[in-house]
């Protein structure tokens, strides 16, 4: 590791690890992840560390111990007494892009100071990545419309299937009925709809459809549903998919899925040019707004590649400035009434929705969400909760140019 302050801070310095303390900390962390699939889920719930504050204390301090150097944090420390939080960009290599450094037990010894409690954390996309957008940085767009994407209905799979429903029975959660309905008492939400439980279970949001509305401009995309990440060891981030409304027949660079094609990486880079000779670039199409909400299964897990052109630097090249995405697969409130036995009433996929969607509305997304991560964190110490475990938020990470 090496690291530099900036903006009202002087320094520098390195630290190192051998490779292969670093593969078995990372080897260690993959293992206590949600998987995909029914018993990879019921693993995480049933014996993962993420799910046991003791356990997840001592794998944090594990990896600090491997990942981390102590000097960064006596230097923290310092800046934070004289200048306030500092925020931390982190650009990780691939092999570490799913480690949550926001947990990281910093202080050594049997101290709980995590990292997040010292420095905001936004991720940063790699330095290789171009932006082909229309609107220049900084430049405030035009329109004030979000986007919302809200559990899509994917053709030919059932709600209880495995890219059925994310969120449950549209209108069956008042927060998140509040959520559309402060968009709409804005008059912002795109596409239209004359009532809240009409954003959810749509089943006419295509491809075409989530381009005209962001050709419109927009000053922010959400959107929450399945993503089908591509194999590491494949090497092709552009192959991981991203599920909307989109029939077979759709033209598309994925291959259909029964009687649905999805919508993948390579399409949003790409566009329509490797089908005609009049193709159009995915920049053109769906042009990004400037911040953009991917909450779905390891929606950013393009950083694991050598390669990244997944979905969240794709949305980075065709124009947004910061997409929050997540680095696991993300367990829904429906798993932890199924696995761990919680109240319908409790809803913590809904809370992160909640929150992303309230930090996506402040002047500043990322100190405002990693505000809400701390909340969570203070919570999971004092009570273990299953609920504030970090199984979901953890997972949530903003991505920076």
């Amino acid at each position: 590791m090496t690291w530099t302050w900036a903006r009202g801070a002087q320094g520098f310095g390195t630290g190192y690890t051998p490779g292969p303390d670093v593969d078995e900390a990372v080897r260690a962390l993959a293992a206590e992840l949600p998987g995909g699939g029914a018993e990879g889920m019921r693993r995480a719930f049933e014996s993962s560390a993420l799910a046991s504050s003791e356990e997840e204390r001592r794998l944090s301090r594990m990896l600090a111990e491997v990942l981390w150097p102590p000097g960064l944090t006596d230097q923290i420390r310092q800046v934070s007494a004289r200048l306030g939080r500092p925020l931390m960009r982190l650009q990780p290599s691939p092999r570490v892009a799913q480690v949550p450094w926001e947990l990281l037990a910093v202080d050594g010894g049997d101290s709980d100071v995590r990292l997040m409690d010292l420095v905001d954390i936004a991720t940063t996309a790699p330095a290789s990545l171009r932006r082909a957008g229309a609107t220049p940085t900084g430049e405030t767009p035009e329109s004030d419309a979000v986007v919302l994407v809200l559990d899509p209905r994917v053709p030919g799979f059932r709600a209880d299937s495995p890219l059925g429903s994310v969120l449950g029975q549209p209108g069956s959660d008042p927060a998140l009925l509040s959520l559309v309905q402060s968009r709409l008492d804005a008059g912002t939400v795109v596409p239209s709809v004359t009532s809240p439980a009409e954003a959810f279970r749509r089943t006419d949001l295509d491809r075409d459809r989530l381009g005209e509305a962001l050709r419109k401009g927009a000053r922010r995309l959400m959107y929450v549903g399945h993503v089908s990440g591509a194999p590491v060891e494949g090497g092709q981030s552009e192959d991981v998919t991203l599920h909307l409304c989109c029939g077979p027949q759709t033209t598309g660079l994925a291959e259909p899925v029964r009687t649905h094609r999805p919508l993948s990486a390579k399409d949003l880079l790409l566009g329509t040019l490797p089908l005609r000779a009049d193709g159009v670039p995915g920049a053109q199409l769906w042009p990004a707004p400037p911040r953009v909400a991917l909450i779905a299964c390891e929606s950013g897990g393009d950083l694991r590649f050598a390669e990244s052109f997944g979905l969240a630097t794709a949305m980075i090249h065709n124009g947004a400035r910061l997409v929050t995405a997540t680095r696991w697969v993300l367990p829904t409130s429906f798993a932890f009434h199924r696995l761990a036995g919680l109240p319908e009433s409790v809803r913590p996929l809904t809370e992160a929705v909640v929150a992303v969607d309230a930090a996506h509305e402040d002047h500043d997304p990322v100190r405002h969400l990693g505000a809400w991560q701390r909340q969570q964190l203070d919570r999971w110490r004092t009570d273990g909760r299953i609920e504030h475990s970090p199984l979901l938020w953890a997972a949530l990470t903003c991505i920076v140019r």
